[in-house]
């Protein structure tokens, strides 16, 4: 019989010209691979019909149980004809590779090709008659009558073929116990991440956080090759059906590259191999760019080569790592070595070089999964190795501190002559210190006595000056009214007399006309009329001065009480008139602000020195012309008020204005200032819970900007 069968299958495959051979299922018992009984036909376009492709196109026969037909983008046709001889005729077709992203089934009939089944990973999941991640097919075969099948099918990785024919009932029993058996992979995998998850709580070892995830990267790898992914966790999602075959992979290698990397202490023990590790991880992330970008077969194959580089070098890293004396590396050897070994024989198994059956199909799950096991030892051998050092350092440590006492001891002795000798030498410096404060409290007394002198001195000579200005004019005017009235009262004497005196009366009017023709007497009128109004404008000019004086000194200014800062500010240029002069402009912009809860007398000593400054700026720019100006604008909001002082003088420097609020700093000649005015202005704001900003430009000018609250808190 074996004879027979072994010249029948010679037979067939000596029939290349047809591209046809007959698979013959004649046992229920098993499960029949009809690899080496197919023929295909490579589509490079991507655009042949069912009808151009069986009836114009040439199948190649294959002759392996798992046809490789390699990573390419062409679409396969994939021929075969089966004769069933049993009496069942509902048999399955299983198709074990679910990463193909096309998969179309085909019978041929009399009157053409009828379209069995349409799907792979472009169509949804709940769309298959089974629920499995393989692709199954009912095929109605009545006994001894010979059907013609084509299988389109297209993929964006390595396409295999793993074909097979047999009863409903073996083909899902052997998914069922594919099933079971990644159900015991992942559930060990589980097991390893939850454990090691509850080491890194306990031990804080960040080896341990690069480990769970390169298990959890690892277990959806595998859950995507065996299509268990696409099952169950994104059976809607076609996109990530597609792509995770290539991105998954990578983000596990690259989980791998900095497992090592952390476990094994690359950067201090290796630091050149390190590097390399950071450009095998750069090339994972490049295959995941590329998978991004569409270029699947290339995303595909950079990564193949990636994997096997990066396993042999992280082989070799381990090993001379080990060979150091590190103990944990050991462990971390062996357990790479049996990846390799999984890792290389899968990736050879997918470029053709060794079979594709059962043990390679699943040799990267046993690899992974006793490489697991094996690094979890590794890992909870590191905590051995903890507490080891950490029993050396502690008598270490214990050693140092029974050391330390010792020490203390004899320098306590000495320590605690050197603390009396010291302390003496302290206390002679604290009551010098205590004589210097003593008398630098006395210069700044002095001092600030100085700026108060000085600013009484400016005061006094304004107000002297405003003063006498209007006492002179009514000085001025005393005499010439004297003079005035004296002659109007020799006028009424002159009236008296000629009102009693005989005469006509034509006669004594005349004689009044003409003495007041010779005295002038309308002009005199005139005269005592102006007189009076010059002595009446200077009484008010002097009265305005004094109540100008009045507001701005605030005899109660320290007492906190509502006052208009617009009053303030004119009566702080009332004292400054004289300083200010007639070359300099003074531009006024008051608004409508409320009244302000201050200490008036102390912001009207503000509001003095920030215009003396702006004067003095102005004046050394301009000299005695014309052009300078200085603008005072007041605004408000509903919490403050905003007074602006501006001037157009020389401006300021950085540096200077950096500081400008130190006490004793200025920039003026010596003789001319304190350098306490900003000082004592700047305290006074900051004690109305305000602020004062400045902006200053050399050559434009400087301005202030003062920020008060409307009540004080």
């Amino acid at each position: 019989m074996k004879g027979i069968i072994s010249f029948f299958l010679i037979l067939l495959f000596c029939l290349q010209a047809s591209g046809q051979q007959q698979i013959v299922y004649s046992d229920t018992k098993v499960i029949n691979k009809i690899g080496h009984f197919v023929s295909v036909f490579e589509d490079s376009t991507n655009r042949l019909t069912i009808k151009e492709v069986a009836t114009n196109k040439k199948f190649q026969p294959r002759t392996s149980d798992v046809p490789n037909l390699g990573v390419t983008t062409s679409t396969f046709w994939v021929k075969f004809q089966i004769e069933n001889t049993t009496d069942d005729s509902d048999l399955l077709l299983d198709l074990a590779q679910p990463t193909l992203n096309q998969v179309e089934l085909y019978q041929k009939k009399d009157t053409g090709y009828l379209l069995l089944l349409k799907t792979g990973t472009e169509v949804p999941f709940n769309q298959r008659l089974y629920s499995q991640q393989n692709y199954l097919f009912n095929l109605i075969l009545p006994k001894g009558k010979p059907q013609v099948y084509y299988l389109k099918v297209k993929g964006s990785d390595q396409v295999m073929l793993p074909l097979s024919i047999g009863d409903t009932k073996l083909i899902l029993e052997s998914a069922m116990r594919k099933d079971m058996i990644f159900g015991i992979f992942f559930g060990l995998m589980l097991v390893m991440f939850l454990y090691n998850l509850f080491i890194y709580f306990t031990v804080r070892d960040i080896s341990y956080i690069y480990y769970v995830v390169y298990i959890l990267t690892v277990c959806l790898m595998q859950a995507t090759l065996q299509g268990f992914s696409f099952r169950f966790l994104w059976s809607d999602n076609l996109w990530l059906a597609k792509t995770s075959v290539f991105i998954l992979p990578s983000f596990a290698g690259m989980a791998a590259m900095l497992f090592a990397r952390v476990f094994l202490h690359t950067r201090s023990l290796a630091p050149f191999l390190n590097k390399i590790l950071s450009v095998l991880v750069g090339v994972f992330c490049l295959a995941i760019v590329l998978v991004l970008l569409g270029q699947y077969q290339l995303s595909f194959t950079i990564m193949q080569l990636d994997t096997i580089i990066g396993s042999l070098f992280v082989l070799y890293l381990s090993y001379i790592i080990s060979k150091r004396g590190n103990r944990s590396a050991k462990f971390f050897l062996a357990a790479w070595s049996i990846l390799l070994l999984g890792a290389t024989t899968f990736v050879l198994k997918d470029f053709g070089v060794l079979p594709y059956n059962g043990i390679t199909s699943s040799i990267l799950e046993i690899g992974t999964a006793a490489e697991a096991v094996l690094l979890s030892f590794a890992l909870a051998d590191k905590i051995n190795i903890f507490r080891k050092e950490k029993e050396i350092s502690q008598a270490q440590t214990l050693e140092a501190l029974q050391e330390n006492e010792r020490i203390i001891k004899e320098q306590n002795i000495v320590l605690e002559g050197k603390v009396d000798e010291r302390t003496y030498e302290l206390k002679l410096a604290n009551d010098d210190l205590s004589i210097a404060l003593v008398d630098l409290k006395g210069a700044q007394a002095q001092l600030v006595e100085a700026e108060k002198m000085a600013s009484l001195g400016q005061l006094t000579a304004g107000i002297a000056h405003e003063i006498n200005n209007p006492i002179n004019f009514v000085t001025a005017n005393i005499n010439p009214l004297n003079r005035d009235v004296l002659l109007l009262l020799e006028t009424i004497d002159v009236m008296e007399n000629l009102v009693f005196d005989a005469g006509d009366a034509s006669q004594k009017k005349k004689q009044i006309e003409e003495y007041k023709t010779d005295i002038d007497f309308d002009y005199l009128k005139m005269e005592i009329d102006q007189l009076l109004k010059g002595i009446g404008d200077g009484a008010s000019r002097t009265a305005e001065i004094v109540k100008g004086l009045r507001i701005f000194s605030r005899l109660d200014e320290d007492d906190l009480k509502k006052a208009d800062i617009n009053e303030g500010l004119e009566s702080t240029l009332v004292i400054a008139n004289n300083l200010i002069g007639h070359k300099i402009t003074i531009e006024k912009n008051y608004g409508n602000i409320p009244m302000v809860e201050c200490y008036p007398g102390k912001l009207n000593q503000v509001f003095l020195n920030i215009i003396s400054n702006g004067v003095y700026a102005i004046r050394k720019k301009f000299g005695d012309n014309p052009g300078g100006v200085v603008t005072i604008s007041t605004s408000h909001d509903e919490q403050h008020v905003y007074i602006k002082l501006t001037d157009n003088g020389t401006g300021m420097e950085e540096k200077t204005k950096k500081r400008l609020f130190e006490p004793f700093f200025t920039t003026k000649d010596v003789g001319e200032g304190t350098g306490l005015g900003m000082s004592i202005a700047y305290n006074t704001i900051v004690k109305h819970n305000g602020q004062i900003q400045v902006n200053s430009e050399i050559g434009i000018g400087t301005e202030f900007i003062l920020v008060l609250p409307l009540v004080q808190k």
